[in-house]
């Protein structure tokens, strides 16, 4: 696993591989197609900065104006969800974070490496997303979190494209892990706000949750899993209700010496945190 005096060269890194494959892009650019919402910006992001964003569990979240939005997607890749989801996502010349299991990555590298290729950022999720990994000793949590690092680097050939956010598995919560990430440089994510995609219930059940609960915060990181088919179904409703409602997508990628952070400093949402752990 990385160490703090790794990061700036990761960074700088993975910043050069993303000038080269991402461009914000507005509707009359995605390719012929008028109705696409597009990426309004892109923000670059210090980890030593905002070292745990999100306020499902934590004061603050990015550096974000009113109504606008970062997608995120746990727990892949798997097809076919992954794949309809970056189709998608390509259609409407979206882009998002993408925070892989290393297990999952190590089985479909290909998709991994598409993700990068089309331009999202690449972060993880640990390496095995275990039920009760949280019952585990604080050591064999770590491993498994820093192996999950070196998988996804395995599956795209190159450890330096791999971004230095986390989000922990279920949305767990663990003071001596966030210092051993904090120590390491790599950035906490939480969410602002869940679409409950992994939930029994149908996809335009989770494109209103999503909506509504965007709508009440304003602005923030949306929960989503690109695992599942319901959220395949409600991408596409929550994209067009998005630009109906004059909302901009944003991206993030972590800053470094060839790439300065957006101005800004993490902001509250003026709701508190929710329990330290999130049942799924």
């Amino acid at each position: 696993m990385r160490h703090a005096s790794m990061m700036r060269p990761v960074a700088a890194a993975f910043l050069l591989a993303m000038t080269a494959a991402h461009t914000n892009a507005s509707a009359a650019e995605c390719n012929g197609n008028p109705n696409a919402i597009g990426t309004s910006r892109t923000i670059t992001v210090d980890p030593a900065e905002h070292a745990r964003i999100g306020t499902m569990q934590y004061p603050d979240t990015l550096p974000l104006n009113d109504r606008e939005v970062v997608l995120t997607f746990d727990d892949g890749p798997i097809p076919p969800n992954t794949k309809k989801i970056l189709d998608i996502l390509a259609a409407q010349c979206v882009k998002a974070t993408f925070f892989l299991v290393g297990q999952m990555a190590t089985r479909y590298p290909s998709f991994v490496r598409r993700e990068l290729d089309e331009g999202h950022t690449i972060a993880t999720h640990s390496q095995t997303h275990a039920p009760r990994i949280w019952k585990w000793p604080i050591a064999n949590q770590e491993a498994d979190f820093d192996a999950g690092f070196v998988s996804v680097g395995k599956a795209l050939g190159d450890p330096n494209a791999v971004a230095p956010f986390f989000r922990f598995p279920g949305l767990g919560k663990s003071a001596a892990v966030e210092a051993h990430m904090a120590s390491q440089g790599v950035m906490v994510w939480s969410a602002d706000f869940p679409v409950d995609d992994w939930l029994r219930i149908g996809s335009k059940q989770v494109a209103a949750r999503a909506i509504n609960r965007l709508e009440k915060k304003g602005k923030g990181v949306m929960l989503l899993h690109d695992i599942h088919a319901v959220t395949v179904a409600a991408l596409p409703i929550i994209l067009s209700e998005l630009k109906k409602r004059n909302f901009n997508i944003v991206h993030v990628v972590p800053g470094g010496a060839n790439r300065p952070k957006t101005a800004g400093e993490p902001q509250p949402l003026g709701q508190p945190p929710l329990p330290s752990t999130f049942t799924r």
